[in-house]
């Protein structure tokens, strides 16, 4: 006997993936803010300290700013393919098959 699967259970899986997404999305953009006020503040803090290196401090301030501004975009997609493409319907689908 094959088990149906029920719409209450799809909406039950779109919605706790959304909720999951948003807390990831969210955590991402804070992270970001965090790095980026981390990345700054040391490099004033470097620049306050040493005046000559600023060219270095500076390139490398960019360098890792751009890596840091990365991150969200990378989470961003990994957000959109869990919504779009959501893979644990066809987990539902195989758990369910697996049980007949």
């Amino acid at each position: 006997m094959a088990h149906p699967i029920s719409a209450d259970m799809v909406s039950a899986i779109y919605s706790y993936t959304a909720l999951g997404v948003s807390v990831i999305v969210a955590a991402a953009g804070l992270g970001s803010a965090i790095g980026w006020g981390l990345i700054c503040a040391k490099t004033l803090e470097g620049l306050s300290r040493q005046p000559e290196m600023r060219p270095v401090l500076m390139a490398n301030m960019f360098i890792f700013a751009g890596l840091m501004e990365s991150f969200p975009f990378i989470i961003l997609a990994f957000a959109m393919w869990f919504l779009f493409a959501n893979p644990f319907i066809g987990a539902l689908q195989t758990a369910l098959g697996a049980l007949t």
